[in-house]
């Protein structure tokens, strides 16, 4: 089966945020890549609100409520307190947990299981309550005995950091070594009974060797790439060509 591909809207908020005006639009943009055949809509939205705002959550519930309702609301975050109240408030299908600290410019990399088994265990039973898919931001390093805590904890999947395959678009050798990391980190997600999501500086140049490799990735969360790739083929024809690369008919 393809993997889902999932639009943030991160950079395309951010875009706005530069100045005190409504475009480019969050939601008009959304409502076009998931006319154009996206499973599902990704924020990341930080205290700071340097990009995606809170007051952007209802809005983004709504389109997918109003005129999408097939598709999928994924909200990404560290699970303080505040963060809670967002998702209890906008109801996403997912919460992907990531251990980011507040000043990092990105997500940059997963969590250390052994080191949060107690948070987590404690943190994914809270949002499974109000009635979320709850999704760890994982390193795909190949640790086998670290993902299978992400299981025991509650989790139904991880998502795997995809930054180090990424940035090894000029250095095919090193990407091959990487892929294989990453391949080994599914694996041993899926023989612990958890689903797999991959994210963060995917390209269509890289999705197929990765798919290639994890043929039963469920979902990607894309954004920058994705973006970048907007301003040039525009945001509908954007999202047909992801959904190629994710092995998507279209």
């Amino acid at each position: 089966m393809p993997a889902k591909l999932s639009v943030n809207l991160n950079a395309i908020a951010m875009l706005r945020n530069r100045r005190d005006l409504p475009w480019p639009s969050v939601i008009g943009l959304g409502r076009i890549a998931l006319a154009a055949g996206a499973s599902g809509l990704t924020v990341h939205p930080r205290p700071d609100q340097r990009h995606i705002r809170f007051s952007d959550l209802p809005a983004i519930r709504a389109l997918i409520d109003d005129e999408f309702p097939e598709a999928e609301f994924n909200i990404e975050g560290y699970p303080t307190d505040e963060f809670f109240d967002l998702c209890a408030a906008a109801e996403p299908e997912q919460v992907t947990l990531v251990p980011d600290d507040p000043t990092q410019a990105t997500s940059d990399h997963g969590w250390d299981f052994r080191k949060n088994r107690a948070l987590l265990a404690d943190v994914v039973a809270k949002y499974k309550k109000i009635g979320c898919r709850v999704s760890l931001f994982a390193d795909g390093d190949g640790d086998a005995d670290a993902v299978k805590i992400a299981k025991e904890v509650g989790a139904d999947r991880i998502e795997l950091y995809t930054g180090p395959y990424s940035g090894c678009y000029d250095d095919p050798a090193k990407a091959a070594i990487t892929l294989e990391a990453l391949g080994k980190t599914a694996d041993a997600a899926f023989a612990n009974g958890l689903d797999v999501n991959a994210g963060h500086d995917l390209t269509v140049a890289n999705l197929p060797d990765l798919m290639k490799r994890i043929p039963k990735l469920a979902e990607t969360s894309i954004g920058h790439g994705l973006t970048a790739d907007a301003l040039e083929y525009g945001m509908a024809e954007t999202v047909r060509r992801f959904r190629r690369a994710c092995g998507q008919t279209v």
